[in-house]
């Protein structure tokens, strides 16, 4: 299993929007991400600064094929198509990023 962590700014203006979205998190893209090997999948919001920060465990062996794999998934895609808009990419993210990864530094059980 992997932690993992990751970065993004939340537009103010779509704060609640995206909030509703994920209150109401549709059944299909919940299945798919567990399809993919993700787990214990939480998302932080940090204001004023306007950041979310999102955490999940990967139990898979191939991360970059499960993330093709939900990125070829069609109900996903539409999802994000209502999320994406709420997010700004940080402009220090990896290329190819939009979420940036982080480096975990610490964790005790």
């Amino acid at each position: 299993m992997q932690r993992m962590g990751w970065i993004i700014r939340i537009r103010p203006e779509k704060i609640a929007e995206y909030k509703a979205l994920h209150a109401n998190a549709w059944p299909g893209v919940l299945e798919r991400i567990r399809q993919c090997s993700i787990r214990n999948y939480s998302i932080f919001l940090r204001e004023p600064e306007n950041l979310l920060f999102g955490y999940f465990e990967y139990h898979g062996n191939d991360f970059e094929a499960d993330m093709a794999r939900m990125d070829r998934d069609e109900e996903t895609r539409r999802w994000w198509k209502l999320t994406d808009p709420c997010q700004e990419g940080l402009e220090t993210r990896a290329e190819g990023e939009w979420w940036a990864a982080m480096e975990e530094v610490f964790h005790c059980d």
